[in-house]
């Protein structure tokens, strides 16, 4: 199997492991992130949507300048590292938490890590690989990523069980203490990718300055940003996926449950679909992923009972697994790679910028502001699957490139 995963380089597996132990601490965290400030804070569903709209926003910003930074130097493996570092090290401030303008400081702060590695991280893993494992590669770092999550999960469920003997709602305690035990992993991740990772010189670009810009890209690559503009739009946090579970009867317990089943069902499925988009072109793998998820968001729009809650939130995971790896391999298809950290900064930030207006609706749409009503928790979920249908729609008119973006179109 010459280009099988036991063919992949160091680099690879060496960045798996540090998402993977990463996801393992924030995902302790981040899927009770919204109960805690839902029921314990008592913060509205438009201050979440805020919350969560403002600290992707920050991020996205920091995006483009990490990517073009590490351009700019030829390396990428220091600008990642100091990201992990900075996320790290904002984490242990939940603990202190008192009101949802203080989460907000604390996931700004973390977001700011986000944004500082996430660019140079992508690109070194692409600068690590050839064209034909390009996707088998962001596949396998995707499913290590997610393996984290449930992991992560998995530890804050059982903390969550032997903490509250039952008890129905999140308690500050709990919170508190799973927020402890999550710098550990976080600590780990950091190690590992400092004295792991090797750089991969990357030939350095000519710019002296900052170019927000996107001349000089693609037509192709600035046709897809404006798509995946358009299908964020609608895209908001899946903090609301938790909260609509817990609105139609899903338990605490079960709410962490179904997060494991999605993150399961992310991680088998991730590889698999990087690799099948090595051979047959990214662009099919993405439009099946987002035809499926406008269904999974009329699914939440509809559900009913916990259950369903559930069962939509796995076929959620395939969604994921379809498109989250492939998209990052079918970014690094369009562009050169001297520019390949600029762009996956402007890619990271038109998602991020795209994700405060997105969250920000959903909260409006399901509980309004103010004097003005909601349309109820359903909204923001049809919202999203109609942008998604529009969005494909898109996707499939974009023009085949010369590369594995498209192989089979």
């Amino acid at each position: 199997m010459p280009d099988g995963p036991r063919r992949l380089p160091r680099n690879v597996w060496i960045v798996t492991v540090t998402s993977f132990l990463t996801d393992v601490s924030s995902e302790m965290v981040s899927n009770l992130l919204p109960l805690f400030l839902f029921d314990v804070l008592g913060a509205k569903t438009s201050a979440i949507g805020v919350i969560e709209g403002l600290a992707e926003t920050t991020a996205s910003l920091l995006k483009v300048f990490s990517g073009w930074l590490s351009d700019r130097m030829g390396s990428r493996k220091g600008l990642a590292v100091l990201g992990y570092a900075i996320s790290t090290a904002a984490k242990p401030f939940l603990y202190l938490a008192s009101s949802w303008p203080w989460v907000l400081g604390v996931r700004v702060a973390d977001r700011i890590g986000k944004g500082v590695r996430t660019a140079p991280r992508d690109a070194l893993v692409a600068d690590s690989v050839s064209e034909k494992q390009r996707g088998l590669a962001f596949g396998i770092h995707r499913a290590g990523d997610t393996a984290g999550a449930v992991i992560g999960i998995g530890i804050a469920l059982i903390l969550l069980l032997a903490t509250q003997h039952g008890a129905a709602a999140l308690s500050r305690s709990t919170f508190q203490l799973i927020v402890l035990i999550s710098v550990v992993p976080a600590l780990l991740a950091v190690l590992v990718l400092a004295f792991g990772a090797r750089e991969v010189r990357a030939p350095k670009q000519a710019s002296a300055a900052v170019r927000l810009t996107l001349t000089g890209f693609d037509t192709r690559f600035r046709l897809f940003l404006v798509i995946v503009v358009i299908f964020t739009l609608g895209n908001s946090s899946d903090a609301f996926l938790i909260l609509r579970a817990q609105n139609v009867g899903l338990s605490v317990p079960g709410v962490l449950g179904m997060m494991m089943t999605f993150n399961l069902i992310y991680a088998l499925g991730s590889g698999p679909a990087g690799a099948l988009s090595d051979r047959v072109g990214r662009k099919r793998l993405l439009i099946g992923g987002w035809l499926l998820y406008g269904v999974v968001y009329l699914g939440f729009a509809r559900a009913v009972a916990g259950w369903q809650a559930w069962a939509w939130m796995g076929v959620y995971g395939l969604y994921y697994a379809l498109t989250d790896g492939v998209a990052r391999a079918f970014v690094a298809d369009m562009v050169s790679a001297e520019r390949r950290g600029t762009a996956y900064g402007v890619y990271n930030a038109a998602i991020g910028l795209t994700a405060f207006p997105a969250s920000l609706i959903a909260g409006l749409l399901w509980q309004g502001i103010g004097g003005w009503p909601g349309l109820g928790p359903a909204a923001p979920f049809v919202f999203a699957s109609a942008l998604a249908l529009v969005s494909t729609v898109l996707l499939l008119l974009l023009p085949a490139g010369g590369s594995r973006e498209g192989v089979a179109d």
